[in-house]
């Protein structure tokens, strides 16, 4: 059936407002799913990178305080020096293993059509055997390995996580009350207590 303008109406089973409702779900989707994974892909290298330094900034300090020659300015120098070179190495690690991972994450997005733990187990097994490539096919498999079990360990504590603090949310049973503490009906014979009234 057409309407006055000569366009084609909704089917009859939705109504007008449900058929904005999902029009506007499916816009949303895809600008989320979609739009924002370049974006993503940034965020995620710079944080891997934040993180990778931070870390190996405090892990490197360590070190170098621990193999400097004796005396506290000889370990204090030798501790920023290793941070100075060390850090920033350490961080464009982590940045490229961020942005192959996400890279690689959001394509499957785009390929399957859905977001799930798939996406970043099979993410993590890619990125571990891409970045060990140069070291052979066996290397490959033994990165893959360790980088889908990582990421399956992680998305499997994220489930639980959720699915626990889910459980504390929810509403409670509402309390039963004992039958025997509540008055009597009006019209009803109280029984059992007529001989002490």
């Amino acid at each position: 059936m057409d309407s006055a303008d000569g366009r084609a109406s909704p089917a009859p089973s939705l109504s007008k407002n449900t058929e904005n409702n999902l029009q506007t779900f499916y816009y949303h989707r895809n600008i989320i799913t979609y739009q924002i994974c370049p974006w993503r892909i940034v965020d995620d290298c710079g944080g891997a990178f934040t993180m990778g330094a931070i870390g190996g900034g405090v892990f490197q300090s360590v070190k170098g305080f621990r193999n400097a020659p004796v005396g506290v300015r000889h370990r204090l120098r030798g501790s920023a020096n290793a941070v100075r070179v060390r850090a920033p190495q350490i961080g464009g690690s982590f940045a490229v293993w961020g942005g192959l991972f996400s890279t690689i994450d959001c394509g499957l997005v785009r390929l399957r059509g859905k977001e799930d733990p798939w996406n970043s187990i099979t993410s993590g097994a890619m990125t571990g055997a891409i970045l060990a490539a140069r070291s052979g096919p066996l290397a490959m498999v033994g990165s893959a390995m360790m980088g889908g079990i990582l990421l399956a360990l992680i998305e499997g504590f994220g489930i639980l996580l959720t699915r626990y603090t889910a459980q504390q949310f929810q509403n409670p049973s509402p309390f039963v009350e004992d039958p025997g503490q509540l008055p009597p009906k009006e019209g009803q014979e109280t029984r059992g207590y007529g001989q002490y009234q």
